[in-house]
């Protein structure tokens, strides 16, 4: 099973640069970072894990402008978003950034892409709340259309694009309906969050791991009845506290990928961290994954 791992990066914590030469130096399979542009003082919208909301969800570096620096400073390292909030972006610009960070890093991008929890945030780019979901597989439609190896036109219900020359290409290559990069839909289990997985995406990225044991035949029927290649479904479970059994039930369901959560710290804290979760990239068990919560995005 391969380790990645999610964290909040901050202007107080340790550098893109730094933990990325140590993920690679250490076998972890990625690096996934969340997005947050802004967090409105006056808000509403309550943090889904309860309690304050904690302080780095308003000091999280750009994903993608950390994302570039590990490239840069790595070979192997998976990078991705966990997640990119489509909605709050143009997507025109999206698409470039993300061809360009898949074309720079070889091919190494995944697309977390999720919906959001936070109304205010999104109000202040003009999403309306009701409509998101539409909104962003509108938005993938577009980028869809800007990375096709031909011009290809898009007229979508929020957005559209006259057929383009748009370069670079992602490297990776069309999977079925999925053009672009690897591409995961985050959000809780259900049929509207399902019909996004199935339509535009490789797989479901769900928070924390849980109830997956109902969830997943859910999903494998809906995946195969539309019309998708069973074995290429891809769930990987995110912002994980890990443990020997937990890991071993995942194994268990076909999961080959885990992304474990690792503290918003300095760098001292951060390699502690890592240190705690070494056995489990080594496949030795163990590893107590103190220090690293089950975090919320």
């Amino acid at each position: 099973m391969r380790i990645a791992v999610t964290i909040f990066l901050t202007d107080e914590t340790i550098t893109p640069t730094r933990i990325a030469r140590e993920l690679e130096q250490r076998g972890f399979a990625g690096l996934y970072l969340p997005e947050h542009t802004h967090i409105p003082v006056e808000r509403t919208s309550p943090y889904p894990a309860g309690g304050d909301l904690p302080r780095e969800y308003s000091r999280t570096l750009d994903p993608y402008v950390a994302l570039a620096q590990a490239a840069a400073v790595t070979e192997r390292l998976g990078l991705g978003t966990g997640i990119t909030l489509a909605a709050q972006h143009d997507p025109i610009d999206l698409a470039k950034q993300i061809a360009t960070l898949d074309h720079l890093s070889g091919g190494r991008f995944t697309l977390g892409l999720g919906f959001g929890w936070n109304v205010e945030e999104a109000a202040d780019h003009g999403v309306e709340w009701r409509t998101r979901r539409e909104l962003v597989r509108d938005r993938m439609g577009l980028m869809r259309s800007l990375w096709s190896e031909e011009p290809t036109a898009y007229d979508g219900k929020f957005g559209s694009v006259r057929a383009s020359f748009a370069h670079p290409k992602p490297v990776q290559k069309p999977r079925g309906p999925v053009v672009g990069p690897r591409t995961l839909v985050g959000g809780m289990s259900g049929p509207k969050l399902f019909t996004h997985v199935c339509e535009y995406a490789d797989g479901w990225m769900p928070i924390g791991g849980r109830g997956l044991s109902e969830a997943m035949p859910r999903l494998r029927t809906a995946w195969a009845d539309a019309g998708r290649d069973p074995g290429a479904l891809q769930v990987v479970p995110y912002a994980v506290q890990p443990s020997a059994g937990k890991l071993a039930h995942f194994a268990e369901l076909g999961i080959e990928e885990v992304v474990v959560q690792l503290p918003p710290e300095d760098e001292a804290g951060v390699l502690r961290a890592l240190d705690a979760y070494q056995a489990f990239v080594d496949g030795t068990g163990g590893g107590s994954g103190d220090g690293a919560g089950e975090g919320t995005r």
